[in-house]
């Protein structure tokens, strides 16, 4: 038995331990927000955060996810009235077209701006290496530009 922790729930898997954490979250936890792509951990749109970092659950062994803590799409935002400041941005930029690899982008944009609060377009380019069909990489870029100005104006809670 793996337990670990999914959006600040403790959760437990009994199956096979080289399962991937992809499958976990959509057929077990019913998390669809989560999507297959590709597989291989190329495309991202099964990107999620694992202790705070972005990680693609295509490639990843639900064995190596115990005592951790996951958060998927579904539990990014703060509140049922309040979303993620990424998630905001996403909105007011209107990045999404068809959608489908839109929460790992989110996910992955969350994980740049912990680790760099004012990226540049080169450092975005460089980092975001989640894959969209659509080609919304303008908007994607004007998104993580703006969430890093609502990030920047959030209050701190000291």
């Amino acid at each position: 038995m793996i337990t670990f922790k999914v959006n600040n729930g403790e959760v437990s898997f009994a199956g096979g331990e080289d399962t991937p954490l992809l499958w976990v979250l959509r057929d077990q936890l019913d998390l669809k927000g989560t999507k297959y792509g590709c597989g291989i951990g190329r495309c991202g749109a099964c990107t999620v955060l694992i202790d705070g970092k972005a990680k693609r659950t295509c490639m990843t062994r639900i064995s190596t996810v115990a005592g951790r803590q996951i958060t998927t799409i579904e539990g990014l935002a703060p509140s049922a009235t309040k979303l993620h400041p990424v998630q905001q941005a996403w909105i007011e930029e209107d990045v999404p077209q068809c959608g489908y690899c839109q929460a790992g982008m989110i996910m992955a944009a969350v994980d740049l701006l912990q680790d760099n609060a004012r990226p540049s377009d080169d450092d975005i380019a460089r980092e975001m290496t989640n894959l969209c069909r659509c080609g919304t990489y303008v908007r994607v870029r004007k998104a993580i530009h703006r969430a890093a100005d609502l990030l920047a104006n959030e209050p701190t809670h000291e």
